[in-house]
């Protein structure tokens, strides 16, 4: 696997993350958080594994009738072997969104799994 590859898989996932019916589906969502997830959100809360998995479907992008997130600049960079660093921007509705995550994958059995993830809400006017 090509550094590249790696850093595209990783792509992938968080825009599978995106998917409000992923979103929607603890299982899935659950295949695509890593059991030591950590999220720092754009509003200061810290979320676990559990905690995100019992309140995702309920949070904003989660529904297919809503809005839902809309990536932009999406780029990565490969840390180490099996370890990718993503950084995005999203849009929902008005609010403009920016984003780092971590992502891992242990071994070849397992797929790509988020580790880590931090948003940053930016201010109406802020370039």
């Amino acid at each position: 696997m090509t550094h590249s590859d790696e850093v595209d898989q990783a792509i992938a996932a968080e825009l599978e993350l995106m998917d409000p019916r992923v979103r929607a589906s603890p299982e899935r969502a659950g295949q695509l958080l890593d059991p030591e997830f950590v999220e720092v959100g754009g509003s200061g809360r810290r979320w676990t594994y559990e905690i995100m998995l019992a309140e995702l479907a309920d949070h904003p992008g989660s529904s297919p009738d809503a809005p839902r997130y809309e990536p932009s600049e999406i780029s990565g960079a490969l840390l180490a072997p099996g370890l990718v660093h993503l950084t995005f921007e999203t849009m929902l509705g008005e609010r403009r969104t920016r984003h780092s995550s971590i992502w891992r994958k242990k071994d070849e059995t397992e797929g790509w799994r988020m580790y880590y993830h931090h948003a940053t809400r930016v201010p109406p006017g802020v370039d």
